[in-house]
């Protein structure tokens, strides 16, 4: 079986990647591409499930799962902690599934490590503006934590050079475009197709 390709997706909060992200993958089959859902010690929001957006648990759990090692990558962002299962994300490559990681720099430095086949994509808002726009709009957040986003997402945009891929998410539609674009065309590699056409290639080689 050809292993999954593992997609990382990167981007300063409020740029649109959870949209994208999600928008993607209603394109496609479950038993083919999955997003990658975290471990969390924040605390759930209206409209989330567990188990669904992320997992939410308690500070002590989180600290006994990185003492057993099953975190690929953690990191902990405006005091709460985000990890992302090593279990469940090398299980599933292992069965051909996609997986996609929405996660910051620090983290997609992390799997690019352990993981070099791991492809990453960057999502930009088209200006500074919209981007605060956008936060104000989803109403999560209070005007100093908005400002502390907007002050983290300039640190978040200088990593951009260390992805693979880079888009500006200034229209959803194209932006998404672009996105499957980039997904198709790592699935056409030659060394996808090479495993997945192996009979024939070899067929069509014969003398």
């Amino acid at each position: 079986m050809t292993p999954g390709r593992l997609f990382i997706i990167s981007a300063p909060s409020g740029a649109g990647k959870s949209s994208l992200i999600q928008a993607l993958l209603k394109t496609q089959k479950s038993y083919y591409a999955q997003i990658s859902i975290s471990h969390t010690t924040r605390k759930i929001r209206p409209g989330e499930k567990q188990g669904e957006h992320y997992y939410f648990i308690t500070h002590d759990q989180f600290y006994n799962m990185i003492h057993q090692k099953k975190f690929l990558e953690y990191a902990q962002v405006f005091g709460n902690y985000y990890g992302t299962s090593r279990h469940s994300v090398l299980s599933k490559l292992k069965k051909g599934i996609d997986i996609f990681l929405d996660i910051d720099w620090q983290g997609a430095r992390k799997i690019k490590k352990i993981i070099p086949s791991a492809r990453s994509i960057f999502i930009l808002p088209p200006s500074k503006s919209e981007l605060q726009l956008r936060l104000r709009k989803r109403d999560q957040d209070t005007e100093s934590v908005i400002s502390q986003r907007m002050t983290q997402a300039v640190t978040e945009i200088s990593h951009y050079i260390e992805y693979h891929y880079l888009i500006v998410n200034e229209n959803f539609d194209n932006a998404l475009s672009d996105l499957k674009t980039i997904i198709y065309a790592e699935r056409l590699r030659i060394e996808n197709q090479k495993s997945y056409y192996n009979l024939l290639i070899n067929e069509l080689l014969e003398n």
